[in-house]
C-alpha cells in the first residue's frame, strides 16, 4: 500500500472572507496563494493560505458560506488546526505579537515533549503553533518571504491536527487499521498518532471526550482535514481501500489544483485524501499569486456570473512594501 505522506490541508469556515484575509495575511503572515470559489457552491469564496511556494502540507483554506450560523465546539469534531514554526524562540515572538495585537492565546505550554501555543481568531476558530526545534520527519515549507513576520519566526506549514471523539476505540481502529497511522504517545485523554515519515507535519492528536456535547458545524469550526498522497494512481488505490472497508466515499474528484477523495470516517469527522500536485502556481505568476479571482477551467465559462455573486475583495500585495515586524 502507498502510505499517506502527511497532512495536506485543513479547510474551515469563516464568518467573513475579508476579516479572514486580513488575519491570515497581516497577523499570521501566511501567503494567500489562491482566491477562488467553492466548486460545489459557487457563491462562496474559497481562500487558500500557505507557505511562500504554495507547497502541499502548508495550506489552510476557508469557505465563507453566506448566512451560515456560528458553530459550537464539542466532541466529534476536528477541533484545532496546528501550524509549524521553526523554534521555541519563535513561540516567544508570537506571544509578544499576540499580546500587541490583542489575539487571545494560552501562553506557551508543553505538548508531547514539544513547546506549543494555542490561540483563536475573531470567530473563535481554534489554532495552535508547535515548535519544530526537536522535530524529525516530514519536511516543512518556506515562510512567506515578503510577509510581515521575520523569516526565523514565520509559519512553515501545518502541524498536528487535534480531533475530539467520543468513540475512541473505533477511531483508533480507523487510524491504525485503515489509514496506517501508529500511536506513539499518550498524555491524559490525548493520544498522539503519526503516519509515514512522522513528525509535526504528519501527526493527529486524538482527544477522547465523552463529556462535551457534539460539536455543531458553522463559522468558527473546521469543515474537513486532508492528507497527502503522491499522485492519481495512489489516490485511486485509496478509493478502493476505503470502499473495501465499507466506507461511503465521494469517489474520484478533480479539484484542478489537486485531485481528491472524501470520506466521513466517524461522526462529525470528514477526511480528504489529496494529491501533492498540480499545485497552486500553475495558473498565476509567482509574484501576483492570489491577487485575482482564479477559476478552474470548468468554471471559467461562468466567470461573469460568479463575479456578480461574490463581492470583490482587494488582495493585491505585490504593490505593497510590507515591513518585517520585529518585537
Amino acid at each position: 500500500m502507498n502510505h499517506i505522506k502527511g497532512i495536506h490541508h485543513v479547510t474551515a469556515i469563516t464568518s467573513s472572507a475579508e476579516k479572514n484575509y486580513e488575519f491570515f495575511t497581516f497577523v499570521l503572515g501566511m501567503r494567500l496563494v489562491k482566491k477562488t470559489v467553492n466548486q460545489d457552491d459557487i457563491q462562496t469564496y474559497h481562500l487558500f493560505f500557505a507557505d511562500d511556494k504554495g507547497s502541499a502540507g502548508t495550506d489552510m483554506t476557508f469557505f465563507d458560506f453566506p448566512g451560515i450560523p456560528k458553530g459550537t465546539h464539542g466532541t466529534n469534531e476536528i477541533f484545532k488546526t496546528g501550524f509549524r514554526v521553526p523554534t521555541d524562540a519563535a513561540l516567544e515572538y508570537w506571544v509578544k505579537r499576540f499580546d500587541k495585537l490583542q489575539v487571545k492565546h494560552t501562553g506557551i505550554q508543553d505538548l508531547f515533549g514539544k513547546k506549543s501555543l494555542s490561540f483563536v481568531d475573531f470567530d473563535d476558530q481554534q489554532y495552535q503553533f508547535v515548535s519544530d526545534e526537536l522535530n524529525e520527519g516530514v519536511a516543512s515549507g518556506t515562510p512567506w518571504q515578503k510577509g510581515p513576520i521575520p523569516l526565523e519566526f514565520g509559519i512553515t506549514g501545518l502541524g498536528p491536527i487535534h480531533v475530539r471523539v467520543d468513540q475512541f476505540d473505533y477511531f483508533k481502529e480507523v487510524l491504525e487499521k485503515v489509514m496506517a497511522f501508529r500511536e506513539i504517545a499518550k498524555e491524559g485523554s490525548l493520544h498522539l498518532f503519526e503516519v509515514g515519515e512522522g513528525g509535526n507535519g504528519a501527526q493527529v492528536i486524538v482527544e477522547h471526550n465523552t463529556v462535551l456535547p457534539r460539536g455543531r458545524q458553522g463559522f468558527g469550526t473546521v469543515h474537513h482535514a486532508a492528507f497527502r498522497v503522491e499522485d492519481t494512481s495512489v489516490l485511486k488505490e485509496w478509493i478502493d481501500r476505503m470502499e473495501s472497508f465499507g466506507f461511503s466515499t465521494s469517489g474520484y474528484v478533480d479539484r484542478f489544483f489537486f485531485e481528491s477523495l472524501y470520506a466521513r470516517v466517524a461522526p462529525g469527522i470528514l477526511f480528504e485524501w489529496a494529491t501533492d500536485g498540480p499545485g497552486f502556481m500553475g495558473d498565476e505568476p509567482y509574484e501576483t499569486v492570489g491577487e485575482i479571482l482564479s477559476l478552474p477551467p470548468f468554471l471559467e465559462p461562468k466567470r461573469e456570473q460568479i463575479e456578480k455573486m461574490v463581492r470583490p475583495i482587494d488582495t493585491v500585495r505585490s504593490t505593497m512594501k510590507i515591513e518585517k515586524e520585529y518585537l
